[in-house]
């Protein structure tokens, strides 16, 4: 098939719009969405320092590339933040990509780990914790996200960001909104929107410059593009509701082209409402009493998730340390 656009061989066929695209074309159409949500937004401003979470993954290296791309127009400050989660044969790797894309890109980067925040790795937590099929604990994810949430969070502070850019993509937005609808959790909704009403001094807003974009569209992207990502997929990925929503709503765009973007426009209609309806005034919020970060109780879900498996480690005679919290 030829490019839409200039009649060249075409390297992609965007079925949601009918059109299609020759390489050149198709890295404008990324570009162009990626520019127009930051300025739709305005998730960046001038002289600000902005903290990127590289996990190693094709999401967050293609958003370092295009936001080191932005910055030779745009000026502001730019440094990569990296969780490594403790998850044998599958992070070091992905560590290693970051870090050699943030070199390449000459991105100052650091790493900030489970082990040393925490206290224990993802693997040691679930060695801890048992058995997920029996029952015996809450899926690897649930752990591993309330985390690394909580330390991106302090890492992005630790770096003096005035933000955190992550690399939520389109696929990414549609499943976050259609779980937390089945969950029934609509509140959680009004905190993980395009924009944020308010935000507490002790939290670095999240800014997701990708959201307008398919997850097919940044694979393409990072291979037209000779762009190092680590496309394996994680192992504890299994455990997760999220595995599910994904198949179905795939499914749904598969016999109906435009699915993820009607989705997407329907949570960004219903975004300020629901976060003017639900979420806490930042001057409600309560310090954590352990840690100190914002929660709505008295200890957020970061240091209770760390207490249960601390308790849990005692139990079985295991040794532990905890150096930050």
């Amino acid at each position: 098939m030829k490019c839409s656009k200039c009649n060249n061989p075409a390297v992609y066929h965007a079925r949601y719009t009918g059109r299609y695209y020759c390489r050149k074309h198709f890295n404008e159409m990324v570009e162009k969405k990626f520019k127009e949500t930051v300025k739709k937004y305005r998730l960046i401003e001038k002289g600000e320092r902005i903290a990127v979470g590289v996990s190693g993954g094709k999401d967050s290296v293609v958003l370092m590339h295009l936001l080191a791309k932005l910055r030779e127009r745009f000026p502001f400050e730019l440094v990569a933040v990296t969780i490594d989660e403790g998850i044998a044969g599958y992070r070091p790797p992905s560590v290693e990509i970051a870090r050699r894309n943030a070199e390449k890109l000459g991105i100052e980067h650091r790493i900030y780990s489970f082990k040393e925040y925490i206290g224990f790795t993802l693997d040691e937590t679930v060695e801890i914790m048992g058995s997920f099929e029996k029952g015996e604990r809450v899926g690897a994810c649930s752990y591993c996200g309330v985390w690394r949430r909580w330390l991106l969070n302090y890492a992005a502070k630790d770096v003096g960001a005035d933000k955190l850019a992550v690399g939520h993509n389109l696929d990414d937005e549609v499943q976050m909104f259609v779980m937390n609808i089945l969950r029934g959790d609509i509140a959680r909704l009004g905190r993980t929107g395009p924009y944020y009403e308010e935000i507490h001094p002790e939290l670095v807003p999240r800014i997701k410059p990708l959201r307008e974009i398919p997850e097919k569209e940044i694979v393409l992207y990072a291979v037209l593009n000779d762009i190092e990502v680590d496309f394996s997929e994680c192992p504890y990925a299994v455990e997760a509701f999220r595995a599910e929503i994904r198949d179905w709503i795939n499914e749904m765009e598969e016999k109906h082209p435009g699915t993820k973007y009607q989705i997407l426009r329907s949570y960004d209609k219903l975004f300020p409402l629901i976060a003017k309806t639900y979420t806490k005034r930042t001057s409600e919020l309560n310090r954590c009493k352990i840690c100190g970060q914002p929660t709505t109780g008295e200890i957020c879900k970061a240091c209770q998730f760390r207490l249960q498996v601390e308790k849990k480690a005692r139990e079985k005679g295991l040794t532990f340390r905890v150096e930050q919290i």
